[in-house]
């Protein structure tokens, strides 16, 4: 079996934590490169830690370079931000879009990406319109391999307290069983596995995931 490198943005979220943790266990990854803006430290021979800067277009390309496969699954929020929309769109926007650029220049070429449920470039809510605007500009790049995961809210535990998330909680929860199929809550762990699950697949394309596909991924493969 090939030995390969895999380079994973957003290891410290909710869903990237998960995928870190599958990654560690998988033999078929001789090197797990974790790119972050701040230091965190990991204990696995295995594990390479970059600290970059996003926006040194230079360092990112020479960072994700030799990388298999790359998952990306970084996002922030408009509290982070302050809102402060250019500065939100240099995250959920140019890390993903550069992150598949300059991985597919360095010949990888399969990308797996955290969007959203209801991403639509010509959406009224910010939020939604800069995931649908993320997701046509990785149409644009023709990566031979490209999976896009459209969860709906997700549950599990975060670091950081969301308000917006918790309000969700409370409302939808209790009702998720009268939601389409698409719209439920889904656990970040579930996302997580669905991701790692889809990245062993050879099929070539683009692949989009909502609810259902993913935990279609899960229960068959």
């Amino acid at each position: 079996m090939k030995q390969k490198t895999v380079s994973l943005i957003g290891a410290t979220g909710l869903i990237g934590g998960y995928l870190f943790e599958f990654f560690q266990k998988d033999s078929e990854y001789t090197k797990i490169k974790v790119l972050v803006r701040r230091p965190v430290q990991f204990s696995n021979p295995k594990v390479e830690v970059s600290v970059i800067d996003f926006s040194d277009t230079e360092a990112f390309k020479s960072e994700i370079s030799g990388s298999d496969t790359v998952f990306c699954a970084i996002g922030t929020t408009n509290q982070k931000m302050k809102g402060n929309k250019e500065a939100y769109r240099k995250i959920d926007y140019d890390i993903p879009v550069n992150a598949a650029k300059f991985g597919l220049a360095s010949g990888c070429s399969k990308f797996l990406f955290v969007s959203s449920i209801g991403a639509k470039s010509n959406s009224k809510n910010f939020y939604l319109k800069l995931k649908g605007e993320t997701e046509n500009a990785l149409f644009d790049l023709n990566i031979p391999a490209l999976y896009i995961f459209r969860p709906s809210l997700l549950i599990g535990k975060r670091q950081e307290f969301r308000i917006a998330e918790l309000f969700g909680k409370l409302l939808m929860q209790p009702v998720s069983f009268l939601l389409p199929k698409k719209m439920k809550p889904i656990k970040a762990y579930d996302v997580a596995k669905s991701m790692y699950k889809a990245s062993k697949s050879d099929a070539k394309g683009r692949h989009i995931y909502h609810y259902s596909e993913m935990k279609q991924l899960i229960n068959n493969t």
